[in-house]
């Protein structure tokens, strides 16, 4: 066999049609939902733009094997929280400018917004992977002193991206979080030492949204006004309408406008601000009501069972670790953000993983995508249906 039927071979083209779709899924809505306002850019051109520049990330991100992933993770994890802390530091200006009461990105000349966090997730994913596979070959043997030991190492590398993030914007914090949990999940420690921590993370998360809707006098010097807003806003959109609760309550039109099988591709007529980022699902909803809502949602699904397949497939625990942080990642980010455009859940500002417009959201998650296609690309332990 020669060469080019080998690569051919050991290429991932179930998730290359997977992210096709997902394409074309993001022009038709961004398309759309530009068409509503006057925009000084053509966000679907742009979105072209990050694709193709998506497609170079995939192509060097599968370049390298599992075994350089694990050498260069802490030198990707330090170079990231590097990004942060100078983000932190520096002062608001055009090049670290504050949007939507949040100092998030640097503005570079010539390329746009890059915002550090979409990628120190993944570096994230890789590090806590390393930390993981790591500290089971050195520790064959398990028990509640060496799985406590692992909570420990997993919490140290965690705490420090996410005070960095959190502190601007807590939608990526909670996918900090979400990473996290899902790792520990699957790391092999012992219920004895989970369900504490799980049990104490849930009282915690309960007594601050207990505190922040009876007495949020108590929080008033750690959270800002608009924060207990959008609160207020999730749980009676229709009371905060003319503010806080302005996309929350459009969303809920427009979605549920249209119906079952929605009013056609550039027929809306519910205007939702800047719909083309964080609330793209509502323009899918209204254009193509629950059953293309539906298919979107089933993308998703089989995106997920295709990474949950190459982690079961994988003989290599490190790659299982990173296919298991890239679906809480992904898991997440879907969750979040189709449940807080139909009120289950507050609005965080997180996008819609391969179809809200941003190109740091989407450059990140093809990253991940690219350490899917490394993992299917070197390695050749899978039982795929062939047999092989």
């Amino acid at each position: 066999m020669d060469k080019k039927n080998k690569v051919a071979e050991k290429f991932d083209w179930t998730l290359s049609f997977i992210l096709l779709l997902f394409f074309l899924t993001s022009c038709a809505a961004i398309y759309s939902a530009q068409t509503t306002e006057q925009y000084n850019e053509n966000y679907f051109l742009r979105q072209i733009m990050y694709y193709v520049v998506g497609i170079i990330i995939v192509a060097v991100v599968m370049f390298f094997d599992n075994y350089q992933y694990r050498k260069l993770s802490w030198y990707l994890y330090g170079f990231g929280i590097l990004l942060l802390v100078v983000l932190y530091l520096l002062p608001a200006s055009d090049f670290t400018p504050i949007r939507n009461g949040a100092k998030s990105w640097f503005v570079l000349p010539g390329i746009g917004s890059i915002q550090p966090s979409e990628f120190m997730k993944i570096f994230l994913i890789l590090t806590l992977s390393k930390l993981i596979a790591d500290h089971h070959e050195k520790n064959p043997l398990k028990t509640t002193k060496t799985d406590f030991i692992l909570l420990i190492k997993l919490g140290v590398a965690t705490l420090p991206p996410l005070g960095l993030i959190a502190e601007q914007d807590l939608g990526t914090g909670l996918v900090i979080i979400a990473i996290f949990v899902g790792m520990i999940l699957v790391s092999g420690m012992k219920w004895k030492i989970l369900l504490p921590v799980f049990s104490a993370g849930a009282a915690l998360a309960g007594a601050i949204f207990y505190i922040v809707i009876h007495y949020p006098e108590l929080l008033e010097k750690h959270i800002d006004t608009y924060q207990y807003n959008r609160i207020y806003s999730w749980l009676d959109p229709e009371s905060y309408q003319s503010g806080a609760g302005y996309h929350l309550y459009k969303s809920l039109q427009a979605i549920g406008s249209g119906l079952i099988s929605g009013k056609g591709f550039g027929e809306r007529v519910v205007y939702i601000p800047e719909s083309h980022t964080d609330f793209i699902f509502s323009v899918i909803g209204e254009e193509y009501g629950f059953a293309g809502a539906s298919l979107v949602i089933g993308l998703f699904f089989i995106l997920i069972y295709h990474l949950t397949k190459t982690a079961l497939d994988t003989n290599d625990p490190f790659n299982t670790y990173i296919c298991v942080g890239v679906i809480s990642m992904i898991t997440f980010h879907v969750f979040q953000n189709i449940g807080m455009t139909i009120q289950v859940l507050p609005i965080t500002g997180i996008p819609l993983p391969f179809i809200s417009y941003g190109g740091s959201s989407l450059m990140s998650n093809m990253f991940a995508m690219g350490l899917i296609f490394s993992i299917r690309y070197h390695h050749k332990t899978y039982m795929f249906s062939s047999g092989k």
